[in-house]
């Protein structure tokens, strides 16, 4: 299987799933302005859609949204438990989760290029409440789903790599800072957060 991913990105996440499952993953760096794989491929041939992640299937299928990138890794090695089982409440708490990280904190917390300043406080603000929700959710538990590490958390954490960036600092919330922290210090994270500075 190849990765395709773009440094800084939310392809980060599937990055540190394969790691995280021990799936052997061939990354492709991608140049988002140009479009082009770092061996001059045409991105858009590769995924349409234009951006990462994408993975290219043993088959020549190509799987792109990290959401779904995650849950299909994550069920390639179901016995690295990053994922409930398919058809279980869990799971689909699972699936909850990812589409609140997607549409709330990843696209929802994005501000605009030369958005007025008005507006990005706005946003900056609903962020800020969306990470109270987040801290009351954690309370009690190491993860999103309890005592174990899931690829939600592989997301939100690729997520919150991006708050100081949209002048949110995670200081204000010391159990999501500590919960950052305690992923960010998660060998395989650490390994993709490696590979992809390469």
């Amino acid at each position: 299987m190849k990765l395709y991913f773009s440094p800084g990105a939310c392809s980060l996440s599937p990055h540190i799933v394969a790691r995280e499952a021990g799936l052997p993953v061939e990354t492709v760096r991608v140049d988002l302005r140009a479009r082009k794989t770092a061996n001059g491929e045409d991105f858009l041939k590769i995924n349409p859609k234009g951006y990462v992640p994408a993975l290219q299937l043993d088959d020549g299928q190509v799987l792109s949204e990290g959401a779904v990138i995650v849950q299909y890794l994550a069920d390639k090695k179901p016995d690295a438990g990053l994922a409930p089982k398919p058809g279980t409440m869990e799971r689909y708490r699972l699936q909850e989760w990812l589409n609140y990280v997607a549409t709330e904190l990843h696209k929802g917390g994005s501000q605009p290029k030369g958005a007025p300043p008005e507006l990005k406080d706005e946003i900056r603000a609903k962020l800020a409440a969306k990470y109270d929700f987040l801290v009351g959710q954690l309370e009690g538990h190491d993860f999103l789903l309890g005592e174990r590490f899931t690829v939600a958390d592989a997301y939100l954490f690729t997520v919150l790599t991006w708050s100081k960036n949209r002048g949110v600092e995670l200081e204000k919330w010391p159990a999501l800072k500590n919960y950052f922290e305690r992923i960010a210090a998660r060998p395989a994270v650490r390994e993709a957060l490696q590979a992809e500075k390469a």
